[in-house]
């Protein structure tokens, strides 16, 4: 059974070098349930001495893991997949706990996350090179995929099970050893696959876990040791770790913010479309990059869409994600919902028409819960329409056309996801070949992709080459070798 280590008042331990160690620094923070408002453990603010430990132990395993056979490697994934498949019910609530997300979808989170594994589990094939004969006369040529060395993971508190396993399966499977630095707002998750990792027979020193914030960031940012950084966060930050990773000489994917666009064409199935709508901007409080933030309606639909669309809303049970029925939980903590109620006072100031309040939504208790909202009459210029408001508000602009839908997903300064409902296969094709966004929808309200293609986003959602998961998670965690031979 999976166990979060930590000290008997609550305090998580870093793993370093395959032992559960205290960390070097006595700053720590207070891990809640966002649901009650209540403090569920603690969480070490470590420090660099903590991080260059824990690189140092990924640098001694480094060069063992890589010669250990693909296959053994391959199989310590098998093993871990078991153990989380076994322990699947055990991740959800951790991460219910501690994120506050519905059980279904924390349930969800852990099976999105065990297609990543499932897909490094493939390694043998995956990792395997290409080569080409008599190039010139008796010279062959081989390009092999080799390893990095050690590779970092910062993670942010969305997905506490999912995103982790975005990046280290792929990086281990590869040969490369890695040190994760969870989210400080939701670690405990971490820990759980952490000692599953261990259990399935991962070597000491493979897989480190140093928790902390911004000094542990910079920390793994700055150390010679760390090859490569994979991150997953907010636009401003992203924009930093991808700068100071490539000044530092590192390989950087930094996944970024999102103004993720819905569609709605007249011909859309309405019923469907609106269920759609309602789980992409309401899901998981609106907390994740693949949400819906801006509902573009054509005028014809506007406004019986709006009708249907409010009604379903204002009836979303919103409470504790352990509780039967309810369908959107809590924000992460009281500050993000102040930020997110100062974005619905905003659009009010700015003229838009607030046609669902989520402030005076029925809620339960102490969490920090806040309802749906939706906008109408929004001017693409208004704040609420451009910036990441990262809740469960919706912003309405109105449109004449498919053209000017499209248009207006091209003028955002993000490009992670955008989506379209309708039965035309002419609007359709329109709308996957000229809309500038890497992760399209057609009648799909999330089109986070499976594990086995990328998280594709665009512009400033994206910093860095390629992208994480699928084959470009391959190409992120290995370098090319190209073998040019004559033999006399």
């Amino acid at each position: 059974m999976a166990a979060v280590h930590e000290t008997a008042d609550g305090l998580l331990y870093n793993l370093i070098g395959g032992e559960w160690k205290p960390a070097k620094s006595d700053r720590c923070d207070d891990v809640y349930n966002p649901a009650t408002g209540r403090v569920i453990g603690k969480v070490p603010l470590s420090s660099n001495a903590d991080v260059d430990d824990a690189v140092i132990a990924a640098e001694k395993a480094f060069d063992s893991w890589r010669d250990t056979p693909v296959y053994a490697r391959s199989a310590v994934l098998f093993r871990f997949k078991s153990l989380v498949e076994a322990n699947k019910e055990a991740i959800a609530r951790s991460i219910t706990e501690e994120h506050g997300k519905v059980l279904a979808e924390a349930r969800a989170e852990v099976e999105r996350g065990l297609e990543c594994v499932e897909f490094a589990c493939g390694i043998t094939a995956h990792l395997q090179g290409r080569n080409l004969e008599i190039v010139a006369t008796g010279v062959d040529v081989e390009m092999y995929r080799q390893p990095l060395g050690v590779a970092a993971g910062i993670c942010p508190y969305n997905f506490p099970a999912m995103i982790p396993m975005w990046m280290f399966p792929v990086a281990i499977a590869c040969g490369n050893t890695f040190v994760l630095k969870p989210s400080e707002r939701t670690p405990r998750t971490a820990s759980l696959l952490a000692d599953l990792l261990l259990e399935a027979g991962v070597p000491e020193g493979v897989f480190n876990v140093v928790h902390g914030g911004r000094e542990v960031v910079d920390a793994l940012l700055c150390h010679p040791g760390v090859k490569a950084v994979s991150f997953v966060g907010s636009q401003p930050v992203a924009a930093y770790v991808y700068r100071k990773g490539a000044e530092h000489g590192k390989r950087v994917q930094a996944l970024s913010g999102a103004k993720n666009h819905l569609i709605v064409l007249p011909d859309a199935d309405l019923p469907r479309t609106v269920e759609a709508v309602v789980a992409s901007a309401f899901g998981s409080s609106g907390q994740r990059c693949m949400a819906g933030s801006v509902l573009v309606a054509q005028d014809e639909i506007a406004g019986e869409f709006l009708e249907a669309l409010s009604e379903r809303a204002s009836k979303v049970k919103v409470g504790s994600g352990f509780d039967p029925g309810v369908e959107m939980g809590p924000l992460i903590r009281e500050q993000h919902r102040s930020r997110v109620r100062s974005y619905i006072e905003k659009g009010a100031l700015e003229g838009a028409r607030l046609v669902l309040d989520g402030r005076t939504h029925p809620v339960p208790g102490e969490g920090f819960f806040l309802g749906p909202s939706i906008f109408d009459g929004v001017d693409p210029s208004m704040a609420i329409a451009r910036e990441e408001i990262f809740g469960p508000v919706l912003s309405t602009v109105r449109v004449d056309s498919v053209e000017e839908a499209i248009d207006l997903v091209n003028r955002s300064e993000y490009g992670n996801g955008a989506v379209l409902f309708t039965q035309s296969g002419k609007a359709a094709r329109q709308f996957r070949r000229y809309a500038n966004a890497g992760m399209i929808g057609i009648n799909v309200g999330v089109p986070a992709p499976v594990g086995a293609f990328p998280f594709s986003g665009w512009k400033n959602s994206f910093y860095g080459t390629v992208h994480v998961n699928g084959y470009d998670g391959i190409e992120f965690f290995t370098e090319k070798k190209v073998v040019t031979s004559r033999w006399f």
